[in-house]
């Protein structure tokens, strides 16, 4: 097992289980983390390493990247990629002769936006880190009596963790281990699903006069917590 995943995963879940413990996925949080560290290195250390750089021009980033980046101190680091990227960019857009001459020069024009679209290094890198973690998560609760209590303890998991968790655990884990495993994911987004849907009806009913003076409780932010439980993306702040 790899120790440098282990030690984050054991670190997140168990700060959901304590007292006035954040609402969160833990997975959300893990998945966080990769994607903060990613953008640092990228703008940082890695930067100006030749393979690196070879991977970014290649890649480039997605919109959501771009912006957080945009919004990060080094915009000249970000400038670099950007300079080198326009160039591999470039020469990818030119048809080739043989598109010019077939009238397929907007065919491949699409075609190679289309690549350029699709691509993004950091989503890539994040997967890939991703991946690591989940099969650990796995490993973690097949191999660790104390982490499955964690492992049930914690508030939710997002649907499209659950689902990424349940897929992991089917190429993983064998047997009584993996039906355990993986009821013990659905029963945590099943009861907190009872209770987010709870909270959107009490948050629905408050607009109506006859429950104007009933305290709020849990149901203030409930939109924003359906969001992020439905999509995995992280909670704004109500």
């Amino acid at each position: 097992m790899e120790q440098i995943y282990t030690i984050p995963i054991n670190e997140v879940f168990e700060a959901l289980t304590e007292e006035n413990a954040s609402c969160d996925c833990p997975v959300c949080l893990l998945e966080g983390r990769l994607e903060e560290g990613e953008l640092d290195l990228i703008l940082g250390a890695s930067m100006m390493e030749p393979a690196i750089r070879i991977k970014t021009n290649a890649e480039g980033f997605c919109r959501d990247h771009y912006k957080k980046m945009l919004g990060m101190k080094n915009r000249l680091g970000l400038a670099l990629m950007l300079e080198s990227h326009f160039a591999e960019l470039e020469g990818r857009l030119s048809p080739s002769p043989v598109a010019v001459l077939t009238g397929k020069r907007a065919e491949h024009f699409t075609a190679a936006v289309a690549k350029t679209e699709s691509s993004c290094y950091i989503c890539g890198k994040v997967a890939f880190h991703m991946g690591r973690m989940l099969r650990n998560v796995a490993a973690l609760y097949a191999s660790d009596d104390s982490f499955r209590k964690k492992y049930t303890a914690v508030p939710y998991f997002c649907l499209p963790h659950a689902r990424a968790l349940c897929e992991v655990a089917k190429k993983e884990l064998t047997g009584k281990t993996y039906t355990a495993f993986t009821g013990d994911t659905v029963e945590v987004v099943k009861r907190y699903m009872d209770e987010i849907r709870e909270d959107v009806s009490f948050f629905c009913k408050k607009f109506d006069y006859r429950y104007a003076d009933e305290p709020w409780g849990n149901a203030k932010d409930a939109p924003i917590r359906a969001a992020a439980f439905l999509t995995g993306d992280p909670k704004e702040k109500p």
